[in-house]
């Protein structure tokens, strides 16, 4: 399969917004496609995120990874969350995921960055291999936190 991954626009709304929208599924989250279009033209807008879409060769949306801006303060760099990551289930094993990746990396190493971080489920076990296989590295110096408010 021939894949080509590229930052999505808003022209790319109507293929991004069901994919998103999936991804939101996996987690438990209903449903809600107006709710993930409003997110997107947000995001997009406002440039605060860089979202990569994969298509196939005949144009069809595969999956796509979302990427937010963050900062070290210690180590005075720009660094990039990898926040979402999703490939449609007709689309896994092969090779939609690592190709994202590859992109975030590329994408990150071009704006500057010093890192790119993620986070993963535990019980997510085929995502850690993935992460792993491409040269990631499970962080065993910090224990990360949240506050839901």
């Amino acid at each position: 399969m021939t894949l080509l991954v590229r930052p999505a626009t808003l022209h790319d709304l109507d293929a991004l917004v069901p994919l998103f929208d999936g991804y939101r599924q996996f987690y438990g989250k209903s449903a809600d496609e107006d709710g993930a279009r409003e997110f997107l033209i947000a995001r997009l807008r406002l440039n605060e995120s860089l979202i990569l879409l994969a298509r196939d060769e005949h144009g069809a949306a595969l999956g796509f990874t979302q990427l937010y801006p963050l900062f070290s303060s210690v180590r005075m760099v720009r660094t990039w969350l990898l926040n979402d990551l999703f490939v449609a289930a007709h689309a896994r094993r092969q090779g939609v995921a690592k190709a994202l990746l590859e992109a975030a990396v590329a994408h990150a190493k071009k704006l500057g960055a010093a890192s790119l971080t993620l986070s993963t489920a535990h019980d997510n076990l085929p995502a850690q291999a993935l992460y792993e296989s491409l040269g990631w590295q499970r962080d065993l110096q910090f224990r990360e936190y949240s506050l839901t408010l």
